[in-house]
């Protein structure tokens, strides 16, 4: 097992037999302190795992965010060409019925201009009975 970090245990185990521990001690505690400094510490292959780990992660995160804009991209094209054909049939549609109310407003004028030419027939008749009776 590759260690994660240097530990001198002899040195660790000189210390503490000079400090009134047993060498069966004293190497029992290094054993365990370098079992437990390797089952806690990250190794720089560890810290590459975890890079690489997190590269792939990168990656599919942008592919699925560019998988969703394309599509939002998709949505939004068929949302404006519906949005097209729908102002293009009110357009007509507005159209149609300006061209009624100008039928209308043509024929109301024929209407009136009859009756303008009428009444001026009247009054000039009248006009030419009065000026006959003078």
């Amino acid at each position: 097992m590759t260690e994660a970090i240097a530990f001198d245990t002899h040195r660790f185990v000189k210390r503490l037999t000079r400090s009134g521990f047993t060498e069966e001690q004293a190497e029992t505690l290094a054993d365990e302190h370098v079992a437990l400094l390797n089952a806690n510490l990250a190794t720089k292959g560890d810290i590459a795992a975890v890079e690489a780990d997190l590269a792939k992660v990168e990656a599919n995160l942008r592919s699925e965010i560019a998988k969703v804009e394309a599509n939002l991209r998709s949505e939004i094209a068929k949302v404006e060409a519906n949005l097209r054909s729908e102002i293009a049939k009110v357009e007509a549609n507005l159209m149609a019925e300006i061209a009624k109310v100008d039928g209308k407003i043509e024929a109301s004028r024929a209407q009136l201009l009859k009756w303008m030419i009428g009444a001026l027939i009247a009054q000039g008749g009248l006009i030419v009975a009065l000026v006959k009776l003078l």
